[in-house]
């Protein structure tokens, strides 16, 4: 019996070298089957055979209006039921899938529609926004994701001359636009077979079956989650359930009782959050859990990954990570918790698995071995340190970068691995570690090899961070880091007192790594920071009613120190829905905040004008530019500041919140 089922394994792998093999598959063997649907009601989802027709009409209607193989199409939508619908009713007749990240800024949108000549987008009513009218005239159709109804047609095309061809392996399936390192834009081009491979990959790596339950909760247009989220389950048959909103934690605590998910891929983010902002709070307000973590470690977090593994339904078995490197120090948590976590590493060209890490090879901060049928080693191997560029092999590496052979040329070595531009080690045991990227390496001035991600790991395992704004991470790749800017969280009284963030920094300073030290602080903390030292930049928050940093700011100003305000429509305070946040102020400031909603008569937007002017005026700050990190928001302001505000207005504000 074993010796048969382990047969058809084998001739199914053999089968599926295609979406479009995979599509039939699934669709005929598992039709009975609920394939997708929201976490809490079957309506709006699908049955695999109910499936198949709502893909196979849709794609009628698609030939129609004569978009045939080899043409693009485009998905501009969040996650849902219907996204893997309009996937297949793209990808198994010929035709090529463009998937965008839901969110890519209109620019990012336009530049790859155009980029990729697509002929037809399928956006969700959520998104719709993004795509201009420019790009809506050029396409053959738009169509609603949410409903399928077309929302523009180009009725000279309609021609009914759209001719369908059956995929071979080497065909392509989908250009991933991801933008790289480098911050240009690139089209991935995966072929039928890079994306067969993998999933044949997922399920040698963990086998899943029809009896499982997947609940999504990453972008469908990342590759991590197309594969092991959208097509691996459709390989096995099971169900896949959709949330309607971003899964913050509130919907994920309601979410996971009901769906009682056996896997989920998530990014280290999630649980990070998890373990920061509910573990560790919980040790620290128990006085056993505390006893416990420090005299019995190891039974402390089997106590507590129970718990957890309840919290996240009770039946989880694989709780996938991917797509950035987990903190060590929740790793050794979940490792000593026996949670079903997994790592796995690889990237948009390789579809994406190249290495993974599981229950019995698992170890802190590795990525563990390759994966099935892909080959991977180091190149270029410095013999002091052990380190070297991981490369890859395998029939998952992606065929190029769409019009760009120089850029192509450029991740292949001469003998046609790829290059990963990821440097690692390798133990006694052959498992891998990444130390950080090659294009991020900097070269310190002994000789010795410098990783940014090391020293924001250090930074982020202090406590009371809660990340270090890596956005503001400018490598020079001559020398050295130009800014590091830390945020400490709202609990962070006293984090100054242990050292461990300033020790880091400030060795990194005088090692020459870092060229300035910046601090998002707020009050006491922040003055004694300025009165130390120990950084060259704050950013501090202000306005018109608690001007607790006025003094802080003047200081900085006095010591030569550079200042960033966080203030206008980014500030929580003054925005329009500031009569929403009230609650969030103390009693003081909450009459204050009344006083001042009273003056401008309900008038949110007349009241961040009034703060903005209020801001500017004020001696010491007046040239410091105001914004937030929505381009929008910042021309907002602009908009405001520039706004007359009534006679008297300010001075009777000013006199409002001086009394």
């Amino acid at each position: 019996m074993i010796q048969l089922y382990k047969r058809m394994q084998r001739m199914r792998e053999k089968y599926v070298d295609t979406l479009a093999k995979l599509y039939e598959y699934a669709t005929t063997v598992y039709s009975k089957n609920q394939y997708t649907q929201w976490y809490d009601t079957k309506e709006g989802g699908y049955t695999y055979s109910s499936f198949k027709a709502k893909c196979d009409g849709l794609s009628k209607k698609l030939t129609q209006y004569g978009i045939g193989a080899g043409d693009k199409v485009a998905i501009l939508s969040q996650s849902m039921p219907n996204w893997s619908v309009a996937f297949f009713s793209i990808v198994p007749f010929g035709r090529i899938a463009i998937p965008i990240l839901p969110d890519s800024s209109v620019n990012e949108v336009t530049n790859i529609l155009e980029h990729s000549e697509s002929k037809v987008i399928f956006v969700s009513q959520k998104l719709a926004s993004k795509v201009t009218q420019e790009c809506r005239d050029k396409m053959t159709l738009v169509i609603d994701i949410d409903t399928f109804e077309v929302i523009k047609a180009d009725e000279a095309r309609f021609t009914c001359d759209g001719r369908t061809t059956v995929p071979t392996p080497d065909d392509i399936a989908t250009i991933i636009y991801t933008s790289g390192t480098t911050g240009s834009a690139k089209g991935v081009v995966l072929s039928h077979r890079n994306l067969a491979s993998n999933v044949i990959t997922c399920y040698h790596s963990c086998k899943r079956s029809e009896k499982d339950r997947w609940l999504s909760v990453l972008p469908m247009a990342h590759t991590l989650e197309m594969t092991l989220s959208m097509l691996y389950p459709m390989y096995c048959g099971a169900t896949v359930y959709y949330l309607p909103k971003p899964p913050v934690a509130s919907l994920l605590l309601k979410a996971l009782p009901i769906v009682k998910p056996t896997t989920m891929l998530t990014v280290p983010l999630i649980i990070e959050k998890v373990y920061k902002g509910s573990v560790l709070p919980t040790i620290r307000k128990s006085r056993t859990l505390t006893w416990m973590n420090e005299h019995m470690n190891g039974l402390m977090c089997k106590i507590i990954g129970m718990k957890l593994k309840k919290t996240f339904g009770g039946k989880i078995s694989f709780y996938g990570i991917g797509g950035a490197k987990l903190d060590p120090e929740v790793e050794n948590f979940l490792l000593k918790a026996n949670f079903p976590y997994a790592i796995g590493y690889g990237l948009t060209e390789t579809s994406p698995l190249l290495g993974y890490s599981m229950k019995g090879w698992r170890a802190v901060g590795s990525f563990g071995y390759p994966v099935y049928n892909v080959k991977l080693k180091l190149h270029n191997v410095n013999p002091e340190t052990g380190e070297g560029e991981v490369v890859a092999k395998g029939p998952n590496v992606m065929l190029g970068y769409y019009k760009d052979p120089a850029r192509t040329k450029s991740v292949f070595t001469e003998d046609g691995w790829f290059r990963t531009s990821d440097i690692a080690v390798q133990d006694e045991k052959g498992r891998y570690f990444i130390k950080g990227r090659n294009n991020n390496m900097i070269l310190g001035p002994s000789g010795e090899n410098i990783y940014p991600e090391e020293i924001e790991n250090v930074i982020n395992n202090v406590e009371g961070v809660s990340e270090s704004i890596d956005r503001s991470l400018k490598l020079l790749k001559t020398d050295v880091i130009d800014l590091i800017q830390i945020h400490f969280g709202p609990d962070s009284e006293g984090t100054l007192d242990r050292g461990e963030t300033l020790r880091a920094m400030q060795d990194a300073r005088k090692a020459g790594k870092v060229r300035y030290l910046g601090a998002s602080i707020d009050g006491d903390l922040a003055k004694r920071c300025i009165m130390m030292g120990d950084f060259d930049v704050m950013q501090m928050g202000y306005n018109l009613f608690h001007q607790a940093n006025a003094e802080n700011i003047r200081l900085c100003k006095e010591r030569g120190m550079g200042v960033l305000i966080r203030s206008g429509l980014g500030n929580g305070l003054l925005t329009p829905r500031v009569a929403q946040n009230l609650d969030r102020l103390g009693e003081r400031d909450r009459a204050k905040a009344e006083k001042l909603l009273k003056l401008v008569e309900g008038d949110t937007e007349l009241l961040t004008a009034l703060g903005l002017h209020f801001l500017y005026e004020n001696e010491g700050i007046s040239s410091v530019i105001v914004g937030t990190k929505k381009p929008a928001n910042v021309a907002k302001n602009v908009e405001l500041l520039s706004r007359d505000l009534p006679e008297g207005l300010l001075e009777k504000a000013k006199a409002a919140v001086s009394e």
